[in-house]
Order: structure tokens, then sequence, then C-alpha cells
């Protein structure tokens, strides 16, 4: 199941901000978007969202449910997650981590509304940098560039991100 790595890119891509930026509390829909070097990671995203839309309505509604366990809703559109911020984690500047441990950020730098930062990670092993630019605290807009080593060679992957807010309420989701 692809969800659960586009998941951990997406919330590793917003570490980060967690130490740079305050965002208000409530439901985030976060896109992505994906270019590899190769065409394999575009050729799975395409393949991903045609399983997806084939789905049969009860089999997409229990992959919905169990994601929003997790604290994580499907967005609206296709490479998008949804993910509920309490008023807790925006006042301590937090954001809902789900990579285990698994990426540290190596360096951060903030001046004024942009965000550039250096990222690592185990499990898939991949180091990347990233730059994001806020528009307040309820929208943002960034890239990540990622490298990491499939097959013994190296690949290299593209991220546009987006985040905007889309109200206090997050409904049923819950926080992470």
């Amino acid at each position: 199941m692809f969800v659960k790595p586009l998941l951990l890119i997406v919330l590793a891509g917003l570490a980060p901000m967690a130490w740079a930026q305050k965002m208000a509390p409530g439901l985030w829909e976060n896109s992505v978007s994906f270019k590899s070097g190769d065409g394999q990671m575009d050729a799975a995203m395409a393949k991903m969202q045609e399983s997806m839309a084939k789905m049969p309505p009860e089999q997409r509604k229990m992959m919905e449910d169990m994601m929003a366990k997790q604290g994580v809703g499907m967005g609206s559109k296709p490479n998008t997650v949804k993910v509920c911020i309490s008023k807790e984690q925006a006042e301590r500047g937090e954001l809902p981590q789900q990579t285990e441990g698994r990426c540290k950020q190596d360096s951060l730098q903030r001046s004024g509304s942009t965000l550039k930062y250096k990222f690592s990670c185990t499990d898939p092993a991949a180091t990347g940098e990233g730059e994001f630019s806020f528009s307040g605290d309820k929208a943002y807009t960034g890239t990540v560039l990622m490298t990491s080593t499939r097959d013994g060679k190296p690949q290299r992957m593209e991220m546009q991100q987006a985040g905007k807010w889309l109200g206090a309420d997050c409904g049923t989701l819950k926080p992470r």
C-alpha cells in the first residue's frame, strides 16, 4: 500500500516546520506531487491512483477508516492527506509525526517567511533538503529534493508540497 509511504514523506517534509513556524490548529490538507529521475515513482503513483479509483466503495471506506484511526484522513484530491493539529500541538509548535524516529533534521535556517532545512532518514535510507514559504499560519508551499538508493542505484526525487488550513473543526479526525 502506497498511502503510508506517501504520508511518511509528507510528514517528514513537515517535521522541520515544528520548530520554525506555528501553524493554526485545526484541519489541514497537505498535498504532494512527485517527479523522479527515472520515472518509476511517477508510474507507481499513476498505478496507485488507478487502483484507488477502481476500489469498491466499501473497501475504500475501510481504508479511510483505518487511516483515520492513525490520525490521517484521505484528501479530496489524489496525493493529499488531511491531518488534525490540536491547539496544544500548535501552541508548542508541534506537528503530528509518523516517522517513528526514522528521520532526523540535520540543519534548519529561517529567514522571514522562508525555511530551509536538510534531513536524513533510515528505512528507507535517504537524505534530502527542502525549502518552504509560509503565507501566515494557514498556508505553505515548498519543494523537497530527496536522494535514496534503490537496487544499488541512486534515485533522486523532487516533491512539490502545499498545505492549507481547512478550518478549526477537525470533524471525526483526531490529532495524532
